[in-house]
């Protein structure tokens, strides 16, 4: 086995940053508007997340899954916006109930996709962001501890919750709308 002489390591240059967003900017996108549940707020995660990896991009892709380590930026950003504005924010017993949840039309699973999409914004942060990694993203729990920086157990704890949470509210949904 040849040994790795440095201008050959040189020679396989990382991806730069302009042309890894303009990839994986879409999914990233797609992810944030899961967690934060509409599009302005999602743009809005994804903007401070890359603002933040820019100026560490070479560092940043210098790591073993340069997806990994911007999805984890991404659900970091989701986070502090979250504890940031929910500060602010005071509760209100108006919901708005005529936004759309996935795609334009009113077709046979419409009304459902609205109830499971409102159930979903419902949830703690913690549970949605986990139930959302779990079953939108597919990801491991293993991989969501790493995500979010917690224990594994914790991750399975905040996905059964959540899931419990979800089963309950859509079992005796409906009749509220």
């Amino acid at each position: 086995m040849k040994a790795l002489i440095p201008d050959e390591v040189a020679t396989s240059s990382p991806p730069e940053f302009d042309s890894w967003v303009a990839a994986r900017g879409p999914a990233l996108l797609r992810l944030a508007y899961v967690l934060a549940g509409n599009a302005a707020d999602a743009e809005d995660v994804v903007q401070d997340a890359l603002s933040r990896a820019l100026p560490r991009w070479d560092r940043i892709v210098q790591a073993d899954d340069v997806d990994a380590y911007v999805k984890r930026m991404v659900v970091n950003a989701h986070t502090s916006w979250w504890r940031k504005f929910r500060r602010r924010e005071s509760p209100s017993s108006y919901v708005d109930s005529g936004e759309t949840v996935a795609g334009p039309g009113e077709g046979p699973g419409h009304d459902e996709r609205r109830r499971l999409w409102a159930a979903c914004r419902a949830l703690p942060e913690a549970q949605r962001t986990a139930v959302v990694l779990r079953y939108y993203e597919q990801l491991e729990y293993d991989e969501i501890a790493a995500l979010t920086g917690v224990r594994e157990g914790t991750v399975r704890s905040r996905v059964s919750r959540g899931l419990a949470v979800l089963r309950a509210d859509l079992a005796g949904g409906g009749d509220d709308e």
